[in-house]
């Protein structure tokens, strides 16, 4: 049976997705250890938000695996991943005006973050009222 290019396209997309998101984390994991093992980015690194990122590659990288194999689950990942990235970076922008040690290039790196998930969040939702039947 030959598969229109829509229905591949839709087949695909949630796969395309995962891949992002997998790969965000696996470089957002290579990062945040290099800077953990002492390497200088050229800027005051805030640690709390070092350790925050780190870790939120991992999840990254699993919410990119739960992406592959469920759209929902995927879903709802990248929601959560939004909704902290959001609030995380609320609360550095707070500390940044208040004059604390966050530095403008921290706050770049997590409103693209925010933004990357977004995306993928509006992505996925996209995805699921295709396929929803109704």
């Amino acid at each position: 049976m030959v598969q229109s290019p829509r229905q591949i396209s839709a087949a695909t997309s949630p796969k395309v997705l995962a891949g992002i998101a997998v790969l965000f984390g696996v470089v957002t994991i290579f990062a945040g250890t290099r800077v953990l093992r002492g390497a200088d980015p050229g800027y005051i690194v805030f640690r709390p938000l070092l350790l925050y990122n780190t870790i939120m590659g991992f999840v990254y990288a699993g919410v990119g695996v739960a992406m592959w194999r469920r759209l929902d689950h995927g879903r709802k990942g990248a929601a959560t991943i939004f909704l902290l990235n959001l609030l995380v970076l609320g609360a550095i922008g707070i500390v940044y005006l208040s004059g604390g040690a966050v530095a403008v290039e921290s706050l770049r790196a997590m409103t693209l973050r925010t933004g990357v998930w977004l995306l993928l969040f509006l992505g996925l939702r996209r995805l699921g009222c295709r396929n929803d039947p109704g």
